[in-house]
């Protein structure tokens, strides 16, 4: 930031969470109102960590620019970066290992909204000092995440930390005794 505060960048996986959101869990395309409402997001991390969220949205876009949800994500104040490439390149992936890769040079704290394993090395890289969320499916996770927490990887869930959705989402999850409530069951 301009002030020389510090800042947590937010990098949406796009595509890995919709196709989680759609295929895992809802067996489906998501309908508008069960997509994830991204500018809780970005809320959630500048509340969390008490600081300005940069929000960058990595997307493939091959063929064509999805414009209305393009301006959608500016109007949140998403910094929309839409990616081609040859076949059968991850360009989405590749987008985010790089800038990954490029915030170990500057003094930012990181949320990856990603369930993918792709990124676990860069993730492992930044746990420096600085705090690195991983925000996703809790269920869905790729599980070498796991060995970063004892390194100070924080884990968020999209649904249930941060609260970015309507409706319920259809998720079966290990519920702790203290927030079972039987009345969601009956």
């Amino acid at each position: 930031m301009a002030d020389g505060s510090r800042s947590t960048y937010v990098l949406v996986d796009g595509e890995n969470i919709d196709a989680t959101l759609g295929t895992s869990i809802l067996g489906r395309r998501p309908r508008p109102e069960e997509r994830p409402r991204w500018d809780r997001l970005l809320q959630f991390a500048s509340d969390h960590w008490d600081q300005p969220a940069v929000g960058l949205f990595f997307l493939a876009a091959t063929t064509e620019l999805p414009m209305a949800f393009v301006q959608a994500l500016l109007a949140i104040g998403y910094r929309p970066i839409p990616l081609s490439g040859g076949p059968g390149e991850k360009v989405v992936d590749i987008a985010i290992q790089r800038t990954l890769a490029e915030l170990r040079n500057r003094e930012a704290d990181v949320m990856l909204v990603s369930n993918d394993g792709d990124f676990v090395e860069h993730t492992s890289d930044l746990l420096d000092g600085r705090r690195v969320g991983l925000v996703g499916f809790g269920e869905f996770r790729n599980s070498a995440f796991a060995e970063l927490t004892v390194r100070g990887l924080e884990s968020f869930d999209l649904e249930y930390d941060v609260a970015a959705f309507n409706t319920q989402l259809p998720r079966v999850r290990i519920i702790p005794i203290d927030e079972f409530d039987p009345a969601q069951f009956l």
